[in-house]
């Protein structure tokens, strides 16, 4: 049963998130003058350098002039966020897999263990490479038997952003996880210094509510959609300085959909994509970018506004988790007297969307085990409902000593709140 029929027909509501938050963080005076250019800034950026919200960097050991890493694929529980765990198929125990970072004219030697049920395959997708280490099974390679450690050799020759993910079954296997980032320096850095470097992996899953395993037949109807394996509010915000400026690197390793990823408060330039760097002629300045499944796009941007700042996925179905699909439209109806007779066969129960969905994080009422259907957070004017491919952008003056768990603390008068009768009478507005 999906999660609409739930709340139909069983009286559940979804609750906003008990998660504790700390106390808001105030805002500084001096924000304006100062911090939005600031005058010191760090290396260009280098081996390192790069952060992973939620996730990790595979640890490389030289070997003579080899980067050496290792790559374990194998079942994981993970969790998506708090209350909302499933078995997945992952590298290194999480996915995605942890971002390999390296810089141009390395050599990598990145051994791959199968601790599957069944055989793998690793694809390094956009690098150019040996056509024998491409990882196709069939075409390239034999697959990675159960057990086995077999091991691949590359020459990173030119930077950029690339991803890395299994191409045997991947119908299963990349549904179920197994997917990862790459980050490739330039050996001579070109362009104005970044201060922030993230990497973001977007993905969708099918987990039906209760459900143990994802679905990796699914082609539609994807109920979970994640930054980075997390689904809000289990994201891990972005931490970013007033006036610096920051690169963040997207990949779409989903199954079926693309994402169109909205940013605000601010706009940005695409730079690159997984073919390359976009020469700063062809850029143009956008708020939102389109990340095709199978592709990846860097951004950079600089805010110049402090605050807490939403970044999400425009398509409004992947900042809900688990939403039910297929159900009839009640919105506008008249449901009374079903709700007198459901209310006899399950005490509380009522009918939901008659009048919309929104609220139903402050309901009070429970959820089936293992779901977070429309589960979203506690925010600092109530509760923020979404879930999914959301999570936050905290631009602060001082990030280094900023409280960044808790949330932005407004000036007086930057709010929106309620009119007033006499301003709305100065300025002719009948409501």
């Amino acid at each position: 049963m999906d999660r609409r029929s739930l709340l139909r027909f069983a009286g559940l509501a979804a609750l906003g998130s008990a998660l504790p938050l700390s106390a808001s963080e105030p805002d500084t005076a001096s924000r304006r003058a100062g911090a939005r250019r600031r005058t010191s800034r760090p290396a260009r950026s280098s081996v390192g350098s790069v952060v992973t919200p939620n996730g990790s960097t595979l640890p490389l050991h030289r070997s003579g002039h080899v980067l050496v890493g290792h790559l374990v694929a194998a079942e994981t529980e993970h969790e998506f966020a708090p209350g909302l765990t499933a078995l997945v198929w992952g590298y290194n125990g999480g996915t995605p897999g942890p971002t390999i970072e390296a810089t141009e004219g390395d050599r990598l030697r990145i051994y791959v263990t199968n601790r599957l049920p069944e055989p793998t395959t690793v694809h390094w997708h956009g690098l150019v490479l040996p056509n024998g280490m491409d990882g196709v099974s069939g075409l390239n390679q034999a697959p990675i038997p159960v057990g086995e450690t077999w091991v691949y050799e590359l020459d990173l020759h030119r930077p950029g952003t690339f991803m890395y993910h299994s191409h045997y079954d991947e119908m299963t296997q990349v549904a179920l996880g197994l997917v990862g980032m790459i980050v490739v320096h330039p050996r001579v850095p070109k362009g104005p210094p970044v201060d922030r470097d993230f990497v973001l992996m977007t993905h969708e899953w099918s987990l039906p509510v209760g459900a143990r395993r994802p679905d990796p037949g699914a082609m539609s109807d994807f109920n979970l959609l994640t930054f980075n394996g997390k689904a809000y509010p289990g994201t891990a915000p972005l931490v970013v300085g007033t006036g610096e400026r920051v690169r963040i690197r997207i990949g779409n390793l989903s199954p079926m959909d693309h994402h169109p990823i909205h940013l605000h408060g601010l706009s940005f330039e695409v730079t690159g994509t997984d073919g390359g760097d976009v020469p700063p002629s062809a850029r143009w300045p956008e708020t939102t970018v389109l990340v095709p499944t199978g592709s990846a796009r860097v951004i950079e941007l600089v805010p110049t506004e402090p605050g807490d700042w939403a970044v999400h996925c425009h398509m409004t179905h992947h900042v809900m988790t688990q939403m039910g699909h297929g159900l009839p439209n009640v919105l506008g109806a008249d449901l009374a007297s079903v709700d007198e007779r459901l209310s006899r066969l399950v005490p509380g129960a009522m009918v939901m969307g008659t009048t919309g969905m929104g609220g139903m994080g402050e309901m009070e009422m429970p959820v089936p085990p293992n779901s977070l259907p429309m589960k979203g957070a506690h925010g600092p004017f109530g509760t923020i409902d979404r879930g999914g491919m959301f999570t936050v952008l905290k631009v602060r003056d001082d990030p280094a000593s900023a409280d960044t768990d808790g949330w932005f603390r407004h000036s007086e008068g930057t709010v929106a709140g309620p009119a007033d009768a006499a301003r709305l009478a100065e300025d002719g507005i009948v409501p």
